[in-house]
């Protein structure tokens, strides 16, 4: 009984540790879009600025004096999805405790983007020009204890300075840190799994512990490991004599018996909960999230899960969240790797910088293989204000900063020290990848080393070399002459067509050292506007697109054509069916150039071609079946043989007659069911549908709705575009609005938007009040249709 109660003391304690040392500091900022001389001064009058929760982007709100967040003389062009960015402001006043008088306080920035300047209480902190690690400051020196305190940030995109869209603002979360004198240091904590078998796994766990007194100390640590349940099932206890304003790593060995491993399909995942004592005194607890498994790689057995050969069914994807912009709410990060994962995913290459945490918190707990990747540039840069300005100074720190912070994922299996970097060729540039690769194994060498190589040739094996799994940009046509050449390089397609999907997938599928494929790109994005349609070269004309429209999943997050045949190749009984367009459904680009190959076929999944009655469309079947059959009302049209030798497509041409249109597949003599487009008529009615009717009333969390303009029977009317109008009543707020037109420049924020090929989203967030949120749409001449979304506290 006692040692019930003292395991229940140290629990309840290490929750009031837990519950002063990290606090959310997303509430309560002010912002101002332009110049604001003198901001950080902290006499300097805020009254007028807008009060803004986080995380924010100001690229994705209409520009002044407009309703929309797009112009076609944005500096960013198409690369930017002719967004603007400029310089923005955002200042936080705060009250700190008298109590915590004698502690530590420190701020931690998840992202701001970019060119960071920091000062708090008019006292400069530093600056922090890449916008996509993480850092932190220790502020304590500036802290008033008897008055506000005023924490200010100047943000600067400006100019020339990425390839695709990458929002302004604190875009991600920020967090402040309470902490004892003696605690464990940021990101302190290290796991790693050295041995794993069936009987039981070394699970080896080091801490560094920070003594900000001015007195040597002996640090007793408490690691306990904690299981699924909440069992504590292994548990050690050292000391250390840590000297004054120094720091000191302890360096421990558990064991789990017959441990879960971390797998795709089934992601376990335990908990290191560390606790640092002085004079028997709990100063700090700090809890790890951490996965026990196994990763091998050669190019005898390809890439190797806890001994098993798995196949990398993989997708670039860029930060954005669509309508959200570069906003990295922790649902919407979740959301893009649940549908990902739904439509046969499993691993992401992050392209081309570190993720938010929250995206690695949510590829850890569903099971997703993660590349996380450092840069896109190194000393040579794409863009006349991009990162190669900063890279000789930062690149350590920017490495550490995603390392140190990442490394506990299971998740992650590999690191990529960049993409397409230009002069790979030259051994300056070989030798950075060298330096980078060391370093980074200086600190973590329990994973592999990759970059993305576009030009893969004989002269880039000195780059190449550097690596442990060679990313091949483009390359498929070079993976068995270089095995022939470079027997035991193991490749991967860092970045490949989607119009080649089967081509890609194939060589993966027949090569043991060709371990996956990603292709560019699994979600679509603002940016680098059209390069899905109107290709390279690009030019200012292309406006108004925004989009890229090359991903499989769409900025809303529904399927497209691609996704659905990518569905055929990677999945077992599956089967879909397109209609090429009669007339295109986009003005082409005349002068496309040869090697821009980024888009989808022309396909719609309508029977809906008024017009062109009688005319012969062409109909094409995705799938994983054999064979397929088409009707058309009813009546055969013959069946088709699909499978490798068709690339997994059956192909019609049909004469266009109103009704129903449908296909079946067949492998053998087993039916699949059957897939339909019928003829729909005009829109009679709008349909919500909510991803999920319950969420918590914490101030993050989001519901997204799709609303579907349906003809009398149900049916959607494909071609459907009423403007729909919104409002909300309860502890909600619409936070963006998207069709996923990628000409579209309508508001990503007003309570209004065009339906597009039949459909439109709302994104709903819900307040920090628990309640019924009901959202209503409503269009000229539709009856108005609400739907009810509960907040629940937790």
């Amino acid at each position: 009984m006692r040692c019930l109660l003292i395991v229940f003391l140290v629990s309840i304690c290490c929750i009031s540790v837990k519950a002063q040392r990290t606090q959310s500091f997303d509430d309560n900022w002010l912002f101002w879009r332009g110049a604001a001389q003198g901001a950080e001064d902290t006499l300097f009058k805020d009254t007028d600025w807008r009060k803004v929760s986080l995380p924010h982007d100001w690229s994705i709100e209409d520009l002044p004096g407009t309703q929309s967040p797009f112009s076609k003389g944005a500096l960013s062009q198409v690369s930017g999805g002719f967004t603007t960015g400029g310089t923005g402001w955002y200042r936080k006043h705060f009250n700190v405790p008298v109590g915590d008088k004698g502690k530590r306080i420190v701020i931690q920035f998840d992202g701001v983007y970019m060119n960071a300047q920091l000062w708090i209480n008019g006292k400069k902190l530093g600056k922090h020009p890449y916008g996509y690690t993480s850092f932190w400051y220790d502020i304590t020196p500036y802290v008033r204890y008897d008055r506000e305190n005023i924490l200010t940030v100047k943000v600067r995109n400006e100019g020339e300075n990425s390839r695709w869209y990458a929002g302004s603002g604190i875009y991600r979360h920020v967090w402040m840190n309470v902490l004892e004198p003696v605690h464990i240091a940021q990101w302190g904590t290290f796991i790693t799994t050295p041995a794993v078998n069936k009987q039981g796994a070394t699970v080896d766990v080091t801490t560094r512990i920070k003594n900000n007194t001015d007195a040597a100390v002996t640090a007793t640590l408490l690691t306990r490991l904690v299981d699924v349940k909440g069992k504590v099932i292994a548990e050690d206890k050292g000391q250390q004599l840590i000297s004054a304003g120094k720091d000191s790593a302890l360096q421990r060995s558990l064991t789990v018996k017959s441990p879960l491993l971390w797998e795709i399909a089934s992601p376990v995942l335990y908990t290191a909960v560390s606790y640092v004592y002085v004079d028997n005194v709990l100063k700090d607890s700090v809890r790890t999230l951490f996965g026990i498994r196994t990763i091998t790689a050669d190019a005898q057995n390809g890439f190797q899960l806890n001994g098993k050969t798995i196949k990398l069914k993989g997708g670039c994807v860029h930060h954005d969240n669509g309508p959200l912009g570069a906003k990295a709410y922790d649902r919407a990060e979740e959301r893009k790797v649940e549908l990902l994962k739904a439509s046969g995913y499993n691993a992401i290459r992050c392209s081309h910088n570190p993720p938010s945490p929250a995206f690695l918190d949510a590829c850890d707990r569903l099971g997703m293989l993660v590349i996380d990747e450092a840069f896109d540039i190194w000393n040579d840069g794409k863009n006349p204000e991009d990162y190669h300005l900063y890279f000789e100074e930062w690149w350590q720190r920017d490495i550490e900063s995603m390392l140190y912070r990442d490394r506990n994922h299971p998740s992650i299996v590999m690191w990529s020290t960049g993409n397409e970097i230009p002069h790979r060729e030259k051994p300056e540039v070989a030798k950075v990848a060298r330096m980078l690769r060391d370093h980074i194994r200086s600190i973590d060498t329990t994973r592999f080393i990759t970059c993305g190589v576009n030009g893969i040739a004989p002269d880039k094996d000195a780059f190449l070399s550097t690596l442990d799994i060679a990313g091949y940009n483009y390359a498929r046509t070079q993976y068995v002459k270089d095995h022939e050449r470079v027997p035991e390089r193991v490749m991967m397609a860092t970045e490949s067509f989607a119009i080649e999907a089967a081509d890609y997938w194939m060589e993966v599928v027949d090569h043991p050292w060709v371990i996956g494929d990603f292709v560019w790109t699994a979600f679509d994005y603002i940016g680098e506007a059209s390069i899905g349609w109107l290709g390279y070269p690009q030019q200012q004309g292309f406006y108004p697109w925004n989009l890229a429209y090359c991903g499989d999943i769409d900025v809303c997050g529904w399927k497209r054509p691609q996704s659905y045949y990518r569905d055929a190749l990677w999945m077992p009984e599956q089967l879909s069916l397109f209609v090429k367009p009669p007339v295109p459904s986009f003005d082409t680009n005349m002068h496309k150039i040869d090697w821009s190959q980024w888009e989808w076929y022309d396909a719609r999944d309508s029977w809906n071609w008024e017009g062109h009655e009688g005319k012969l469309l062409d109909v094409t079947a995705y799938t994983s079946y054999e064979e397929a059959e088409l009707f058309l009302n009813g009546q055969s049209l013959g069946r088709r043989k699909a499978g490798r030798v068709n690339k997994f497509m059956a192909t019609w041409q049909v004469p266009y007659v109103p009704g129903k249109l449908s296909v079946v597949g067949y492998n053998g003599k087993k039916k699949s069911k059957e897939v339909v487009l019928q003829t729909a008529g005009n829109a009679a009615a709008i349909k919500l549908s909510a991803d999920r009717p319950q969420i918590n009333a914490d101030g993050q969390d989001l519901s997204y709705v799709t609303i579907t303009l349906t003809d009398a029977n149900g049916n959607i009317s494909p071609d459907a575009d009423q403007l729909l109008q919104f409002s909300i009543n309860g502890p909600g707020t619409i936070v963006g609005v998207g069709n996923a037109d990628p000409m579209s420049t309508e508001s990503c924020q007003q309570l209004q938007r065009k339906a597009w090929r039949g459909k439109c989203l709302v994104i709903v967030k819900a307040g920090k009040q628990a309640g019924d949120i009901t959202l209503t749409a409503n269009a000229a001449g539709l009856s108005t249709t609400t739907i009810k979304i509960i907040a629940t506290a937790k």
